[in-house]
């Protein structure tokens, strides 16, 4: 029995693993404007006939909303008709049709569509991702499945930071191509349907024979008791969403914290990261800030995957909350003294990178990562599939809005004031943390739902 259960989790990692490789594109993605970003700003470097401005260079960034927005809708309705494993398929697909549009630009509209369509895929695998990922977990294991998905993502940005400076910009969009194609084959030979849709698809013995070689052949019962109902309407799910008490109290916090994750400013300080060392005035090559960091964001994700299902999920969204404040509080008091001319700046020049590098490090252990958590723990079954997509979505609203705002904050208000805005939606995290998350931690779906029930 003992030995089944090992080989059962060891099958659960290697599936999750797959899918890890469609998040580690996400990362990418997110991560492709930090260099692109500067090489189209250059006169020399720049691929169009003219080198983009500011406001182009924040549109750049926030049309892959466009595309991210559309996407978990269609896949929140397509995931429980075909199933999960069909749209991480039509996901890929689309991700890697926006790169190619990418790499084939010579225009920045052409770079704005390519952007749209990508992120379309992108917003697909983010939200059909965190739902497969919390159906294919033993309780003991789901906490680090889903906390490693943040694991992937910053990985994927390492990748794209430590190339971008060193290959053109059709290749670095090439080589995402290439690895959506590989995620592509490992989805068809690996990746299997989730016990969950199998069940509401009338596929039990399937579901029984699945759950049977993941180790969770005890979870038989209760996954046929939680998916025993037919796939529901968007419209039921939506209203399953709001009547069901546990439901509506999960859709108050994983919104709040979608919210409070955007106006932290994360989308922006990712993608404009070169272009933000170049303001500090440091000495200091800019790639290599940012290089140094995408190795703390990766550093800083392997954090919670560890400790996730040791110490809580609530213990690390208050300590990575209140260093994500501290962090952007400093930064902005460096860019005040060094924008007023405060001869204390030359000698704080080192400030500015290691604010950033405690920020990426608090907010990638916590804050970052544990409201996805939330999302693939918190909603029952049945609506699983449009809350995800729900609140992601009212989410990357609000990233839309920050992303396409920054390139005229910063002029505007200066860095200063924009970073301390951003210290300001940290603090607020860390206050609403205290008041209303809850610990998830060992706990089972079910049990979980008992808890936001009360």
């Amino acid at each position: 029995m003992v030995a089944e259960v090992t080989s059962g989790l060891k099958r659960q990692f290697l599936i999750a693993g797959c899918l890890y490789l469609g998040q580690l594109v996400l990362g990418y993605t997110l991560g492709w404007t930090a260099p692109v970003i500067a090489l189209l700003q250059s006169p020399e470097q720049t691929i169009l006939e003219t080198p983009i401005t500011v406001e182009q260079a924040s549109w750049i960034v926030s049309t892959s909303f466009a595309g991210v927005l559309t996407g978990p809708y269609i896949a929140g309705y397509l995931c429980n008709v075909i199933g999960r494993k069909p749209v991480l398929f039509i996901g890929a697909v689309f991700m890697i049709i926006g790169y190619i549009i990418k790499a084939l630009a010579k225009h920045v509209a052409v770079i704005y569509t390519g952007r749209a369509v990508a992120g379309f895929g992108n917003g697909m695998l983010f939200v059909i991702n965190l739902v497969y990922l919390g159906e294919l977990a033993s309780t003991s294991i789901r906490g680090t499945l889903l906390t490693l998905t943040g694991f992937s993502s910053t990985f994927g940005t390492l990748v794209v930071y430590c190339i971008g400076p060193f290959v053109s910009y059709a290749a670095l969009s090439w080589i995402a191509v290439g690895i959506g194609v590989v995620y592509i084959i490992l989805l068809f030979f690996i990746v299997p349907e989730t016990a969950v849709f199998l069940v509401m698809a009338n596929r039990r013995d399937e579901a029984m024979d699945l759950l049977t070689s993941l180790g969770r052949k005890d979870d038989i019962d209760d996954v046929v008791a939680k998916a025993n109902e037919k796939p529901m309407s968007n419209k039921a799910q939506m209203a399953e969403m709001v009547t069901v008490k546990s439901n509506r109290k999960a859709l108050f916090i994983i919104l709040v914290l979608n919210i409070l994750q955007q106006f932290s400013g994360i989308i922006a300080v990712i993608s404009f990261a070169t272009t933000i060392f170049e303001l500090t005035g440091s000495s200091m090559e800019s790639y290599i800030s940012t290089i140094i960091v995408g190795v703390t964001q990766v550093g800083a994700a392997s954090i919670a995957p560890l400790f996730v299902d040791r110490t809580g999920r609530r213990i690390l969204m208050l300590i990575s909350t209140a260093a994500c404040t501290i962090s952007l509080v400093a930064l902005g008091v460096y860019f005040f003294l060094y924008d007023n001319g405060y001869d204390i700046a030359e000698d704080l020049q080192w400030m500015a990178l290691v604010s950033l590098v405690l920020y990426f490090i608090a907010y990638f252990s916590g804050f970052g990562i544990i409201p996805n958590t939330f999302i693939g723990e918190m909603f029952t079954d049945n609506c699983r599939g449009f809350s995800s997509t729900f609140t992601v979505s009212i989410g990357w609203v609000f990233g839309f809005g920050v992303s396409a705002a920054f390139g005229y904050m910063l002029p505007a208000w200066g860095p200063a004031v924009t970073f301390w805005i951003f210290a300001g939606a940290c603090g607020i995290a860390l206050v609403f943390s205290v008041i209303f998350v809850p610990e998830t931690k060992g706990k089972s779906l079910l049990e979980i739902q008992e808890i936001l029930s009360k």
